[in-house]
């Protein structure tokens, strides 16, 4: 099951709560009662370069093909 992040609306401290992502978002803390808000976060990954295509994993051709 996927985490989501959630900030204590009185303190400001942040928690990590998993949940179905079918689930309703809390409004209180499951533990403490406590009223928190569900806050967005950036992804895990953060994919870089100038694309994702096949030749991106295959050795650079040095457009040598041999001497004739």
């Amino acid at each position: 099951m996927p985490k989501y992040l959630y900030k204590n609306l009185i303190t400001g401290e942040i928690y990590e709560l998993t949940q179905s992502m079918r689930d309703d978002p809390h409004t209180h803390h499951p533990e403490t009662g406590v009223a928190i808000k569900k806050i967005l976060a950036r992804p895990g990954i953060a994919f870089k370069g100038s694309g994702f295509y096949v030749t991106d994993s295959r050795p650079k051709d040095t457009g040598s093909k041999g001497s004739e």
